[in-house]
Order: C-alpha cells, then sequence, then structure tokens
C-alpha cells in the first residue's frame, strides 16, 4: 500500500485538488511527468522494488502530449506485454515524397512483406491519451503511486544537492532522495533549476497537427490498406514546409488521419507561420484528397528538440537525472524520425540505474553515472552522434534540397516519360541534364552524394 493508503496496482484518479496529503520522504523517488520516458522511469523502479511517485500535470496521462503519431516499441515491449495496449495500426508502408509548390510529387513507397507479421517492425500508430493511460496503469500495478493534476514548479535544494520537488497543491513541497525530469522539450523546470540550457533557436523545431476523422473502409481505400494495417507518409520540399528547413507527415489511425508539418523554430521567427504552413500543404495536390471530406477534431502544436547529441544537457546531478526530449533525445536524419523508442529508453536506463544507487544508499551524481554510462552505450546516443551532422547540412544546403531537388526531380521525369516523337535516347539526355544542372554539374553532383551519403549508412 502506498503513502496515500492506495492499494497498490491501484489508478489514482484526479480526487486530490483539494487536499493536502503528505508525501514528504515517503517515497523512494519522483517522477515529473507521466510521458512514455517518465513512465519507462517509475515502472523500471517500482519492478526494482522502489517506492515511486509518478506526478502529471494533466488529468489522466497523455493529455498534455504530443506527437506526429508513430509510437516504436522495441524496449516497450521488453518491459510489458503490450498485445492489449491500445494501438491504432501496425505501419505496413513508409513513403517518402518530394512536393513542390507547382503541385508536383516525386515517391519512392516501401511495403516489406515483414512488416505485416508480428511484432511489425515494431512501429505503430497510437493517440497518446489512450497509450499514455494504458502505459501509466502498468506502472501503477506493478507499485508506483500515480497523482494528477498537479504541476511540479520548481526543485528543492538542500546545498547543491536536489531534494525534491515545489508543486502548485496547497502546502505544495514533496521531498524523496532522486528526482527524475521528465517534463518533455518545454522543460521549463529543468532551465530555471540550471539543470540545462534554454536551447539554440537552431535546434528547436515547432510542429502542428490536425486530426481529421474519416470511417474506416474510407481510409482503407485511400490508403489501399487492409485489416490493422497502417501508413506513415513523409514529405519534403517546398510543397510541404515552403522556405523552411523541415518537413510534413500523414499517418494513418483506425478512423482518424493525422496532418502534420514539422520545421524550425529559426524560420518560423522569420514570418511563417504554423498556421499558415499546415494550410498550404493540406492544400497541396498530393495531400488534399486524402484528407477530403473528413472532419477535423484536434489541433495541436508542441517543439520538438534537434540539436542532436550535441545538444545534449548533464542527464545526472546531485539527487536527479533528466530522461526523453528534456534530455533532448529525438533523432531526425530525415529517412528515420525517432522519439519515442528513446524515451522509453532512457527513463529505463535511468530507472536502473537509481535503483542500483540507492541500494548503496546514495543518490549523488557519481552513484547515478551509470545512467548516462547506459545510454551512451546504447543505440540512442549511437544513433544521435552519427547523425549530428544532419541539421546543420541540410540548413546549409536548403535551396537545393527544398527547392532545387524537388523542382528537378519533377522536371526529369516529366522529361524522361513524354510522349511525343522524341527519341528515349534524347528524352533520358534531357533528363540527366536536368538533374545535373540543379546538382551544380558531375563535379557538384559528386560533392552532394558524399556529403549526404551518411542518410542512408
Amino acid at each position: 500500500m502506498s503513502a496515500d493508503g492506495a492499494e497498490s496496482g491501484e489508478l489514482k484518479q484526479p480526487t486530490l485538488q483539494s487536499e493536502t496529503p503528505d508525501y514528504n520522504d515517503a517515497y523512494d523517488a519522483i517522477v515529473v511527468g507521466a510521458g512514455l520516458a517518465g513512465t519507462a522511469a517509475a515502472l523500471t523502479m517500482a519492478r526494482e522494488g522502489l517506492d515511486v511517485l509518478l506526478l502529471e500535470r494533466g488529468p489522466a496521462p497523455g493529455t498534455k502530449n504530443v506527437f506526429g503519431g508513430v509510437l516504436y516499441t522495441p524496449t516497450i515491449r521488453e518491459l510489458v506485454d503490450i498485445d492489449d495496449a491500445p494501438m491504432e495500426r501496425y505501419i505496413a508502408e513508409k513513403r517518402f515524397s518530394m512536393l513542390t509548390s507547382d503541385g508536383d510529387e516525386t515517391a519512392v513507397s516501401i511495403r516489406p512483406g515483414a512488416w505485416h507479421d508480428e511484432p511489425h517492425n515494431d512501429s505503430y500508430t497510437v493517440l497518446r491519451r489512450r497509450f499514455d493511460e494504458w502505459f501509466a496503469k502498468q506502472a501503477v500495478e506493478a507499485g508506483a503511486t500515480l497523482v494528477t493534476e498537479t504541476t511540479v514548479t520548481g526543485v528543492l535544494r538542500d546545498g547543491q544537492t536536489i531534494v525534491g520537488v515545489e508543486t502548485d497543491r496547497p502546502n505544495g513541497e514533496l521531498r524523496a532522495p532522486v528526482v527524475v525530469l521528465a517534463e518533455g522539450a518545454n522543460s521549463l523546470v529543468s532551465e530555471a533549476a540550471d539543470l540545462k540550457e534554454r536551447p539554440d533557436r537552431e535546434d528547436v523545431a515547432v510542429s502542428v497537427k490536425e486530426v481529421f476523422k474519416l470511417d474506416r473502409e474510407t481510409i482503407d481505400d485511400r490508403f489501399r490498406l487492409d485489416g490493422d494495417a497502417g501508413a506513415a507518409y513523409h514529405y519534403f520540399g517546398e510543397g510541404a514546409v515552403g522556405q523552411a528547413v523541415g518537413g510534413g507527415f500523414v499517418y494513418t489511425n483506425k478512423r482518424t488521419i493525422s496532418v502534420g508539418i514539422a520545421y524550425r523554430i529559426e524560420d518560423a521567427a522569420q514570418g511563417q507561420t504554423p498556421e499558415e504552413t499546415l494550410d498550404a500543404f493540406e492544400s497541396h495536390p498530393a495531400v488534399a484528397p486524402l484528407i477530403r471530406g473528413a472532419r477535423r477534431t484536434e489541433y495541436a502544436a508542441h517543439v520538438i528538440p534537434e540539436g542532436g547529441a550535441k545538444a545534449m544537457p548533464d542527464l545526472v546531478h546531485d539527487g536527479a537525472v533528466v530522461v526523453g526530449d528534456a534530455a533532448g533525445l529525438v533523432l531526425n536524419s530525415g529517412v528515420h524520425l525517432e522519439g519515442t523508442n528513446m524515451a522509453v529508453e532512457s527513463g529505463y536506463h535511468a530507472g536502473k540505474a537509481i535503483a542500483a544507487a540507492l541500494e548503496d544508499d546514495r543518490s549523488d551524481e557519481s552513484a547515478l553515472v551509470a545512467y548516462p554510462r547506459d545510454l551512451e552505450q546504447s543505440f540512442v546516443v549511437e544513433n544521435l552522434r552519427h547523425y549530428d551532422w544532419f541539421q546543420g547540412t541540410i540548413a546549409d544546403d536548403r535551396q537545393f534540397l527544398f527547392e532545387d531537388l524537388p523542382r528537378a526531380l519533377a522536371d526529369a521525369e516529366t522529361e524522361y516519360f513524354k510522349m511525343d516523337r522524341t527519341s528515349k535516347d534524347e528524352h533520358t539526355d534531357a533528363a540527366r541534364d536536368r538533374l545535373l544542372e540543379a546538382a551544380g554539374g558531375w563535379f557538384g553532383a559528386a560533392k552532394r552524394a558524399w556529403r549526404f551519403r551518411r542518410m542512408l549508412s
């Protein structure tokens, strides 16, 4: 039984708004944020026998969380049985398209047959409100205590050591040996406590997303889907996000479609508003037919850390660790768009490290160092370091990548497949010349091929 009298495994309902429960020193760890990283940490620690308090500012886990729509589950599947998890569809197709502002689309579609077999490449669309609540329930059933509608406003210190958090509850100080900061990309508490610096503008993207309701049969027909199969479409080029560095996406759920864009806040600050950019994307001839006749049911916006490994803050401090988006653990390589798997992996390693440290009755930085060490050796930091070059390189070559290349591809394919009385050889030469012109000739093409070779490595 937990400190407030709730039976272990019972989902804590938000009935404490007017109460002043005394949680001080009743728990081994306080987790700030019941998103994927926070819940993974709470679940891991609870299974290690720790008393864990999981704080969520929303009325339920997931109500404050926004993402594009694909959940990657390798680590989640190791932590819990996901057979009953509220998944929408597994990803059976990935499609990458370059769009011009003139309505052109050049696309590559990938539909491996193996993705139809379980575990479906561990890639699913989900609705965060439903999934996060289910995931948090697994932590509660493991013994963690979930308290909702509670906002953490700061950390408590004893000297330089973090010893708890300040909340918006009456008499809202809560003390525990370790605090896990899993507050997401908008990590105001961590920044105010000098646990991380405010990220540079060029290292942060803004994303806006709308959800459209359609009947299931219409979605299946438009995306050529069957059963629980789903699709993830990604779009690049001027037709996706205008003059900005970023892209658009369309994901299928069971009876809804998620449509959104993400691009650098630096570009938004230059006057390209998210609303206008999303409207233009949804009006593009490659996208508009997918949502025709659909009813808009949701609009959401959030920020995405894209600084890579070089922008990661210190992950451990005396009495605290930083996990998930708060630690900048998001990968955008143009081909790989991942964050959910990294969040869960970081929460898992943090939870294991905290349990080991507390077993030695310690919570200082050196005792928690297993967390950054293990994360460094995992796919999370390895992938971030591998693609650390990407964001800066595409920003430097934005004119070519987002305007010249999509237009040249459209011109070249138009020329190559043109039906007239000219020979195929002449059309092929003209198409090749158009591509070389955009790339800066053979030398320019070779330079760019070398520069971007790591995208596919």
